[in-house]
């Protein structure tokens, strides 16, 4: 079974349109490059918010945004 190296997270909901439909914070892919895409189409919901492409084997942040919005505090 393939392991995934790549993790996209953040701290809230997050929404695109390379996401499957029910992603809380987390979504875990094999390839950098596939993951650097979705995190940058990516968005927190609400806005405002960091997601980061993390390599899971060493924790380096490959890819990290903040999104667009107005954060709620």
């Amino acid at each position: 079974m393939l392991q995934a190296h790549y993790r996209i997270e953040s701290s809230h909901p997050m929404v695109g349109p390379l996401l499957p439909v029910s992603v809380s914070s987390e979504f875990l892919l094999y390839d950098r490059a596939t993951a650097v895409v979705v995190a940058a189409k990516s968005i927190t919901n609400p806005g405002g918010y960091e997601i980061r492409a993390v390599d899971v084997r060493t924790g380096e942040i490959v890819y990290r945004k903040i999104t667009a919005g107005i954060k709620n505090q």
